[in-house]
């Protein structure tokens, strides 16, 4: 069992591990994670569409910190115990980790040609040394894996995402005093997450003097993209240069040698990121521009990369 939990979706699929390491998905199962009042709910709506008994293995991705007698989410209200999961579950040997630690275990597991270049250099990530993952989604998941050149990779799950928002230009100023209207410490995920885009609307409209009806994200998100909306086309824009920001930060921060933006927002934004100004943010580090633009900056195109993570997590723990 490959399990993937976010802040809005639980994620289940089957999955096979060849005697060689290659991994085999079957085709996910995406739950909200609203529907269900616990993991165990979620997890016996699964087994109850499958109409068969579950293997006896499962690779959790969950999205917050995996430390203590309990696990607690970060965007959801379940909560996982990890010393008795496995006996609540049924099952024999289980791998549990940090979502985006599995994201960069897929990350150090994908083929070359599950990578979209976004900026930089064309060109493989580097096969010895640091790269930073990054994926706005309900949150702001980052992780960074650490390659030793012979194949092998150390994955580092980090709480990233939480680091404070640092405003480069009025509009930022003008978003960053929006959000303090709501929050004591606007962490960086409250601009660069799919919830995020509200608060650039509402500013962006604020600042421009209008007066507008909340919309919620999916709409803007929605127009924005299409370009059916002017404001939502430029809260859009603002996002890209925000994500381009906080990922060049991020590099630096890790000293990353190459850099890779995972989700499913991402994959939506996949052209959008091209056009945008994300790559002029990515390396406007003052001195430090020569060596940003040396980094390349990939997107990571695999559909399911916490469950291909989860599964490579457990095969290296277990297998």
């Amino acid at each position: 069992m490959a399990i993937d939990i976010g802040g809005t979706h639980a994620r289940f699929a089957l999955a096979a591990i060849s005697a060689g390491g290659a991994i085999t998905l079957g085709e996910p199962t995406v739950l909200q994670t609203r529907d269900h009042p616990s993991f165990a709910d979620a997890w016996a709506a699964f087994a109850h569409q499958q109409g068969a008994h579950l293997p006896r293995a499962a690779a959790i991705a969950v999205a917050g910190p995996v430390t203590g007698d309990e696990i607690r989410f970060t965007n959801n209200p379940w909560a996982l115990h990890p010393a008795r999961l496995a006996a609540d579950l049924g099952v024999d040997r289980l791998a549990i980790l940090n979502d985006f630690a599995a994201v960069a275990h897929a990350v150090a597991h994908a083929p070359p040609d599950q990578f979209l270049p976004l900026c930089g250099p064309d060109t493989d990530l580097p096969a010895r040394g640091t790269i930073s993952v990054i994926g706005p989604g309900t949150g702001l998941g980052v992780a960074h894996l650490c390659r030793d050149g012979a194949g092998g990779a150390w994955v580092q799950p980090t709480e990233g995402g939480h680091f404070a928002f640092a405003p480069l230009d009025s509009v930022d100023d003008a978003i960053l005093a929006h959000l303090r209207q709501h929050h004591a410490r606007v962490s960086v995920e409250r601009v660069v997450s799919g919830p995020g885009i509200v608060a650039i609307h509402a500013a962006l409209a604020a600042q421009d003097g209008r007066a507008i009806a909340p919309l919620d994200d999916r709409t803007i998100w929605d127009r924005g993209i299409a370009g059916q909306d002017e404001l939502a086309t430029a809260a859009v824009e603002r996002f890209c240069l925000s994500l381009g920001a906080v990922a060049g930060d991020i590099a630096l921060v890790q000293g990353a040698g190459g850099v890779v933006i995972a989700g499913g927002l991402g994959l939506r934004l996949r052209e959008t990121l091209r056009r945008s100004g994300f790559a002029r943010r990515f390396v406007a580090k003052g001195r430090f521009e020569p060596m940003m633009a040396a980094i390349p900056v990939k997107l990571i195109t695999h559909p399911q990369p916490g469950l291909l993570g989860a599964v490579a997590a457990f095969a290296q723990q277990h297998v």
